[in-house]
Formats: C-alpha cells, structure tokens, sequence
C-alpha cells in the first residue's frame, strides 16, 4: 500500500514522512535533488514539471499525496506554475497510472481567491482535482507550525524583543504540523465516506485565535511577555513593500501575503470539520507552542 508523496522534503512533507516510518507504511517520494536514505522512503528525482518522474512516483501506489506547492513567488505565473500546472501534472500521472485516490493539500487562502493571488491558484488548483474523476479529499489547513517550520518562526523571533507587530484585528485557527500528517495519512486509508470531502482541521480551540492570544502564547513559549500591536491594513502593506525590497525573492512579507494576512476571518469552518472518528488534534496551542520553541533552541535558531 504505497504512498506516492509530492512535496516530501518541505515543512509538511517531512512531517508526513515521521509519521508513515512511525506507522510502518512505504513511501514513493519526489525529490528535486539528491536525499540521504531513509528507511521505508524510496526517493524519485524530478519535480512537478517532470512527466517522467511523475509517472514513477505514482506507478503501482495506492493514493498520491499532493503536498508540493508554492506559497511565495514574484507573480502570478510563477503561482500558477507552481500550484496549478503542478496539479494538474500530478493528477494526469495519476490517472495514466491508475490511481484511484488522490489526496490534495490545498489551503484556507483558497475560500477567498479574490484576496490574494496564492489564493487564486489554491482555488486554480482545487478545481483541478474536484474534476479530475478521482477518489479525492482536499484538506486546507490553517496556520501550520511546528518544528523545521521557518515562516511562523518569524513570531518566535520577534517575541524575543517583546514587540510583535500583528496584523489587523482578526482570528485564525492553527495547527500542529504532526497532527496535519496524522489527518492526511488517515486520509489515505481508501474510505468511500471521505470522498469528494473537503475537510478544514485545527487544533481544536472553538473559534481559533485572536492574534493578540496568539502572540501572548508564542510570547509565554519563548518566556517572554510581549506587546502586540496591531497594524492598520495600509501600514502591514507598506511593510511588505519594503520586506519585499531589502530582502528580494526571500521575503516573508510580500504584498501578496498582506493582502491574506490583513483578511479577519481564517478560523477553520465548522460546516467542514474532519469527523472525529477518523481523526482529533493531539497537540494543543500551548503545549504545542512550547514544544516548537524549545525545537528551534535546540538547533540554535533561537
């Protein structure tokens, strides 16, 4: 019962494999460059312009796993290169190859496409897979942390200062990275009732978070009390501008993410909760938080 894995050397792909080894199941995993071996893993060299490659990551697995996208580019080509030609690579091979299931990674950003242009191409790329003719379940995940991450580490860092700037009033849901690899490899067990789904996980808390609570729990995580101010809409633009020109294609405050960031509303909906029968948060915020913290003091990024 293999598991074909796209994206599996990123944040949540490698996340996904420490839970399959821990589980005992093997994985086909597409890598763009060479990986060290790893038990239970079989690396494919290529990526999601590869038709090649595609083809033999999805020979003979049960269920592709489509985690690859891409959160930050310059333009919407380079978005829609990344998330949707991408998927539409992926989903073809796993047709051509005779793979019924088909897990989809999209995002929250892809219920408000007009936001943003990663929104945009989420959305782009759901719509790939919902007509695809597979056995599909899509998964948008909220925030995402956890160990290895490096874009929510950006608040652990700030709260070092005790000053985090947040966005403009609003909530958010959050989740941890092993629990996200927990649902999507449940979700791979071949069960009818979760297809067609598109399922919203958190960590559980009802209503999600404020992003003044959010910023007092990284804050507490790293021992510190911190001031959280919000920035009105136009000064979390200005910021992007300039993130944008100081530090180029690595920045992590583009205008494109402004514009999602500035957006009140990124709680997970209820209407489409994962049925707890297949699957419940483990790691709640604090606890979590803490965690990741002393993860990141571990590998000296703190």
């Amino acid at each position: 019962m293999t598991i074909a894995v796209t994206g599996a050397t990123g944040f949540v792909g490698q996340a996904v494999l420490d839970e399959a080894q821990a589980q005992g199941r093997p994985v086909r995993a597409l890598t763009r460059r060479d990986q060290p071996a790893r038990d239970g893993v079989t690396w494919i060299r290529g990526d999601l312009q590869d038709e090649a490659a595609l083809a033999e990551l999805a020979q003979g697995a049960a269920t592709v796993l489509h985690i690859a996208g891409v959160v930050n580019a310059p333009d919407e080509a380079g978005f829609h290169v990344g998330n949707v030609a991408g998927t539409e690579n992926v989903v073809a091979a796993a047709r051509q190859q005779g793979v019924r299931r088909f897990i989809h990674v999209s995002s929250l950003a892809a219920r408000e496409p007009g936001l943003s242009l990663y929104g945009k191409s989420k959305r782009l790329a759901e719509e790939v897979v919902q007509t695809s003719g597979l056995d599909w379940t899509m998964v948008r995940p909220p925030a995402v942390y956890g160990p290895r991450d490096t874009e929510m580490f950006e608040l652990f860092r700030a709260a070092r200062w005790r000053i985090m700037p947040m966005p403009p009033p609003g909530r958010t849901s959050i989740i941890h990275v092993a629990d996200l690899a927990r649902l999507l490899l449940a979700l791979c067990n071949n069960d009818p009732q979760h297809h067609q789904r598109i399922y919203e996980p958190d960590d559980g808390r009802p209503g999600g978070w404020t992003h003044k609570e959010l910023a007092r729990a990284v804050g507490a995580a790293v021992g510190k009390s911190v001031w959280a101010p919000s920035m009105p809409r136009s000064v979390l633009m200005f910021a992007a501008k300039i993130d944008r020109k100081l530090r180029g294609d690595g920045a992590k405050l583009t205008p494109d993410r402004a514009k999602y960031m500035a957006w009140p509303d990124w709680v997970s909906a209820r209407g489409k909760n994962v049925p707890p029968a297949l699957w419940s948060p483990q790691i709640i915020g604090d606890q979590g938080f803490s965690d990741t913290a002393a993860w990141y003091r571990s590998e000296g990024w703190l």
